[in-house]
């Protein structure tokens, strides 16, 4: 089995925290690859100010170069618009890996608000990563209510491909500021420079043409 840790979001755009953060976590929890899954639309997120999934895929694979990182936009061709439901279908399809979903401690926040989080816990173990000012808050809210039964010793964390799930593991790494909102705040074009590509998915091998191009917003 190949461990595979999952960082979802918006990457809207891709930046430098997240590439620290993933790199992070690939030597924290012995990964031999980390994908970010570049998402069509977060339903917990307004449409507007998201750039386009091409731009936000582009963005993510330029940030990833010579990384064990892979950027993908494998949601748009799986049809899934729900965390869990993507998931479960990446399980089915690469039975030869064994993943970790991997999320910031403001997503833990929010947890109770994703359809069927608890599933998610069950399906695979979940790794947080601190983010300053929303620790306390996470561990307060109804999420931890439920899963502190389940937290395992964080210098156990390279031994996650042995936990049944539900399993949680609370990663620490020197915090980091950066920000897509700062970047969209300082750069409200960012997007052009990646606009009009045609990427061939790493995972699929399919191509994801930009839906601008295409007369779709």
């Amino acid at each position: 089995m190949i461990p595979t840790g999952l960082l979802g979001g918006s990457f809207n755009p891709a930046h430098g925290g997240h590439r620290a953060i993933s790199l992070n976590a690939i030597d924290a929890l012995g990964l031999d690859e980390l994908w970010w899954l570049v998402s069509p639309g977060n339903p917990l997120k307004p449409n507007a100010g998201m750039a386009s999934l091409p731009a936000r895929l582009a963005s993510a694979r330029h940030m990833a170069r010579r990384s064990p990182i892979r950027a993908t936009g494998i949601e748009a061709e799986l049809g899934t618009r729900y965390t869990i439901d993507t998931l479960k279908l990446l399980v089915r399809r690469y039975p030869d890996r064994q993943f970790i979903w991997i999320m910031g401690a403001d997503n833990l926040v929010q947890l109770p608000q994703w359809r069927d989080w608890r599933g998610i816990a069950r399906l695979m173990p979940i790794a947080v990563v601190a983010r300053p000012g929303y620790n306390d808050r996470a561990h307060a809210r109804r999420a931890m209510g439920w899963l502190r039964r389940f937290v395992r010793p964080a210098d156990q964390k390279l031994h996650w491909t042995d936990w049944r799930p539900p399993a949680l593991v609370f990663l620490r790494f020197s915090p980091d500021v950066r920000s897509a909102t700062a970047i969209r705040q300082a750069n409200p074009r960012w997007f052009e420079r990646y606009e009009g590509r045609a990427l061939r998915d790493p995972l699929t091998r399919s191509r994801l043409a930009d839906p601008i191009r295409k007369g779709r917003i």
